[in-house]
C-alpha cells in the first residue's frame, strides 16, 4: 500500500475509503485488503511477465486489485466485462494472463476463456444466484484471507502499468499500457509515487460513473492510492448520480458526453432537488461533446469542466478548461508537454495555422504509442519519425488551439467507447448469407454515433435478427451493429477500396461525418 493509505488507516481508520452499490470499505479495511491482495497476486504472478486479468466490473474488488498490483509490480489487464469467451481467451493468451478476477455476471464467459487459454487461477467476487462459488474458482474473500505475506522487497520489483485492450483496424484488439507518467520509473514504488504525486483530481470523494475497463474511469485508482475516497456507480442512472454527489459531497468525476446528455434530460424539477456545489472538477473525455450540451452543463454545474483529448496508447495530448472553451468553442485545447502538435498534408509536409490536415503529435523518444506484442501496429501509428497520429483530421488556430474536423481511420466513437468496424465486419463476413459487408458510424441521439451494417447479401437478404444473434454469439454487445441495411453494392474509390466516408455521408447533416 502507499504512505497516504497507511496514514489514512492510522488517523481516520473508520472513514469511508471505497463505496459501491453493495457496500463500503473504511481506510483500515482498504489498507488490509491491499496488503492481502498484493500477497495473493504475487503468489500467482511471481514472474514479471505474468499478468492478472481484472474484469471491468464497477465494484470495490476491481479497484483494489489494480491498486494492489501497481504497488508490487504485478501487471494487471483491465478487461472488458462484455467480451465473449473467444475474445477474452485471445487477450489472455496475448497478455500472458495467469489469473482472472471477475464478478459473477460474466463468470461463465470468463471461466470458458480461462479453460481455453490455460488460465488456472480464477477469483470471483460478489454473490451468485445460489450464494456459492463455482468449482474451480475461489471467492475474493477467501483468496485474500489465505494470501501469503508480501515479501519485504516487493516494492522494488519493476514497474508494471495497467494494460488496456483497444479495438483494432485488423479485427483484433491490441493491448496498450496506460500512460500516466511522462517516463516510466524503474520500480513499482517509484511508479506509484509518480502517479500519485500529481493528482488528476482535487482532494475529496471522486465518483466513478464509467466502466472500470477504460483508461479514464481507471484514473480513480490513482486517487485511491493518493489516500482519497472513491465512490463507484454500478449502473449509470442520472438521478442516482446527482444523489451521490450531494450525499458524499463529491468533488470530482469523469464523464463522457452521453452522461452529460442524460443528466440534462432529467426534468428541471428533479435537477433542482440536488445540491452539486461540492463539485470542483468534471473531466470530460471519450468523444467530442456537442457545443449546446457543454454550454448547458457549464451553466448548471459551473465552469468546472476540463476536456481531455488523447488515447490509452498516448495519454492526454491536449486539454482545455471551461474558461478557455468559452472563447475557443469546438477546440480540444492546446497540446500538453511533452507533446507538440503538427498538422501534415498528404505528403506528410507541415501545414500552417488554419489549414486542415492530419493531426500529428511530436513526442520524445519512447513516449509515443506502443502496442503490446505488435511492433507493426506501433510502427504504423507514426506518420514520420517521432510524429504519431490517433487518426484524426483537423487544424490549429493562430493561438495554438487544436480543432478536430474528421477522422482518417474508420473508428466509431459510441458513448465514449472507441470501436473499429473491422471486428464487426470480420464476424458478419463469415455468415453464409453475407457476400460483402461494411460497418459505419451513423448519428445516434444518445450515444453520438452507432454502428450500422451495410450488407450485400448472397441471394435473398437474411433476417436482421439472425445477423444480430450471430454477432452476439461472437462479439461483445457494444461491438454488434444496432441496425442492418441491404444493398446491391458498396461504394468504392478509384483503387477499388471501400469508401467509408462516401457511405457515411448520406446519414450526416454536413460534410463532417463524425459526432460532436
Amino acid at each position: 500500500m502507499t504512505a497516504a493509505i497507511r496514514a489514512r488507516a492510522a488517523t481516520t481508520p473508520d472513514e469511508l475509503a471505497l463505496g459501491d452499490d453493495s457496500g463500503s470499505r473504511t481506510w483500515a479495511q482498504v489498507a488490509a485488503d491491499l496488503q492481502r491482495a498484493a500477497g495473493a497476486m504475487l503468489a500467482v504472478a511471481s514472474d514479471p511477465v505474468h499478468r492478472i486479468s481484472v474484469l471491468g466490473d464497477n465494484a470495490i474488488p476491481t479497484l483494489e486489485a489494480h491498486a494492489a498490483g501497481l504497488t508490487v509490480g504485478v501487471g494487471t489487464v483491465a478487461t472488458s466485462r462484455q467480451l465473449r469467451a473467444n475474445e477474452l481467451a485471445d487477450q489472455y493468451s496475448d497478455a500472458g494472463v495467469v489469473c482472472a478476477i471477475t464478478g459473477t455476471a460474466a463468470l461463465a464467459e470468463v471461466a470458458a476463456a480461462a479453460r481455453s487459454a490455460g488460465v488456472e487461477s480464477l477469483v470471483v467476487h460478489g454473490a451468485g444466484p445460489d450464494g456459492t462459488t463455482p468449482d474451480g474458482a475461489v471467492s475474493w474473500a477467501d483468496w485474500l484471507e489465505s494470501a501469503p505475506p508480501v515479501p519485504p522487497d516487493a516494492e522494488s520489483r519493476p514497474a508494471r502499468p495497467l494494460l488496456v485492450y483497444t479495438s483494432g483496424t485488423t479485427g483484433r484488439a491490441r493491448g496498450a499500457e496506460v500512460r500516466w507518467t511522462v517516463t516510466l520509473p524503474e520500480t513499482a514504488r517509484d511508479y506509484v509515487e509518480a502517479i500519485t504525486a500529481e493528482s488528476a483530481f482535487p482532494p475529496g470523494p471522486h465518483l466513478v460513473v464509467g466502466p472500470l475497463q477504460h483508461n479514464a474511469p481507471l484514473t480513480s485508482v490513482r486517487h485511491l492510492l493518493a489516500g482519497q475516497p472513491v465512490i463507484i456507480v454500478g449502473k449509470y442512472d442520472a438521478e442516482t448520480i446527482l444523489r451521490l454527489i450531494e450525499q458524499h459531497h463529491v468533488t470530482s468525476s469523469v464523464m463522457v458526453p452521453t452522461h452529460l446528455q442524460r443528466l440534462l434530460a432529467l426534468p428541471a424539477e428533479i435537477r433542482a432537488q440536488y445540491d452539486v456545489s461540492s463539485l470542483k472538477l468534471v473531466s470530460q473525455t471519450g468523444s467530442a461533446c456537442p457545443a449546446d450540451v457543454k454550454l448547458a452543463m457549464i451553466n448548471w454545474f459551473g465552469p468546472i469542466f476540463v476536456e481531455s483529448y488523447g488515447g490509452t496508447e498516448s495519454g492526454t495530448l491536449c486539454r482545455i478548461d471551461s474558461t478557455e472553451w468559452l472563447t475557443h468553442r469546438g477546440s480540444v485545447g492546446r497540446p500538453r508537454a511533452p507533446f507538440e502538435v503538427v498538422v501534415l498534408d498528404e505528403n506528410n509536409e507541415p501545414l500552417p495555422a488554419g489549414e486542415v490536415g492530419v493531426l500529428g503529435f511530436r513526442a520524445p523518444e519512447g513516449r509515443g504509442p506502443h502496442y503490446h506484442a505488435d511492433p507493426e501496429k506501433t510502427e504504423k501509428a507514426f506518420l514520420v519519425p517521432g510524429v504519431f497520429t490517433l487518426g484524426d483530421v483537423g487544424y490549429v488556430d493562430e493561438d495554438g488551439y487544436v480543432y478536430i474536423t474528421d477522422r482518417i481511420a474508420d473508428m466509431v466513437v459510441s458513448g465514449g467507447v472507441n470501436l473499429y468496424p473491422a471486428e464487426s465486419e470480420k464476424v458478419l463476413g463469415s455468415h453464409p448469407a453475407v457476400a460483402q459487408v461494411a460497418v459505419i458510424g451513423v448519428p445516434h441521439p444518445d450515444l453520438g454515433e452507432a454502428l450500422l451494417a451495410l450488407i450485400v447479401p448472397v441471394g435473398e437478404p437474411p433476417d436482421p435478427a439472425e445477423l444480430e444473434a450471430y454477432s452476439r454469439e461472437r462479439l461483445a454487445p457494444y461491438k454488434v451493429p444496432r441496425a442492418y441495411e441491404f444493398r446491391d453494392d458498396l461504394e468504392r474509390n478509384a483503387m477499388g477500396k471501400l469508401d467509408k466516408k462516401a457511405m457515411r455521408a448520406p446519414y450526416w447533416h454536413d460534410e463532417r461525418t463524425i459526432a460532436g
